[in-house]
């Protein structure tokens, strides 16, 4: 679609390197410029503002998603120099902040297949909220607890914000701060089922996601992993969660949640702790 819309603006050759894709956030679009291309990212970004009748704002990332906050640069190309739009996904709206709170329109399938897991008064433990997206689409169908964790500040006050948006069945407790030492502080052997929504680090904060956890309960394991074939990118997540896991543990499942890269992939996999 992207490519079709910019067939007047750019060359096949040029249109061959450029990526497909782009984020369309509720009237904010974002776009990934390859460098070749850059010198032609403002004709881009007023094209694609022209010929998409809903975007006020097109933006080019200019960063990855980086840094404890999980921010990244966006530079205006056309539009409106505004980050902050409405969002709505499977009956909840939300406000979002495409550049000073983590927030992704590309982990909706899984927002939904993780609501649909959650059984009433389930106890959730969601370690890296962001805006709060999966805590709100829990609760607004569950009624369960959740506690939405986020160290980024600008990403606590939308998750509190957005709560008040939705009318929801469950509770939600919007917690600032770091995971682990909220973890520690008051939240131990506390939750059901736990949210590791941080790929890149996972290893890292899994001790925490134990700690959390009852005996018996759930941790949703997400990671980055590399595989030559998209076949094996599950059992190689499973395989590494087993060899690093200091719990007894049983594996319920695993699944790729997208493709973040060439032979890079973010995956899941779901699994009961024993302690």
């Amino acid at each position: 679609m992207l490519k079709k819309l910019l067939e007047n603006v750019l060359t096949l050759e040029e249109s061959q390197k450029f990526i497909s894709s782009f984020d369309q956030i509720g009237d904010i679009i974002i776009v990934r410029i390859p460098d070749s291309l850059l010198a032609k990212k403002k004709l881009i970004g007023e094209t694609l503002l022209n010929e998409v009748k809903i975007a006020k704002s097109v933006f080019y990332q200019a960063s990855a998603v980086e840094g404890d906050f999980r921010t990244r640069n966006l530079e205006i190309l056309a539009g409106e120099d505004k980050t902050q739009t409405e969002y709505k996904e499977f009956g909840c709206k939300f406000t979002v902040d495409v550049e000073n709170a983590f927030f992704s329109p590309r982990l909706s399938t899984e927002r939904e297949r993780i609501t649909n897991l959650v059984q009433d008064d389930e106890i959730i433990v969601n370690m890296f909220a962001g805006v709060g997206m999966f805590s709100i689409m829990i609760a607004k169908k569950k009624r369960c607890t959740v506690f939405s964790i986020d160290i980024n500040p600008v990403a606590t006050n939308l998750c509190e914000k957005n709560i008040i948006s939705n009318k929801l069945l469950g509770n939600i407790i919007s917690v600032n701060g770091d995971a682990s030492q909220i973890i520690q502080d008051r939240l131990e052997n506390k939750s059901d089922r736990t949210l590791m929504l941080l790929p890149e680090r996972s290893d890292e904060f899994l001790k925490s996601a134990i700690n959390t956890t009852k005996s018996g309960g759930i941790i949703h394991y997400y990671s980055h992993v590399h595989a030559d074939k998209k076949s094996n990118a599950a059992k190689l997540s499973e395989e590494h969660y087993m060899q690093i896991t200091p719990v007894n543990s049983e594996i319920l499942g695993s699944k790729i949640v997208r493709a973040v890269g060439p032979r890079y992939y973010q995956t899941v996999v779901d699994v009961k702790i024993f302690k």
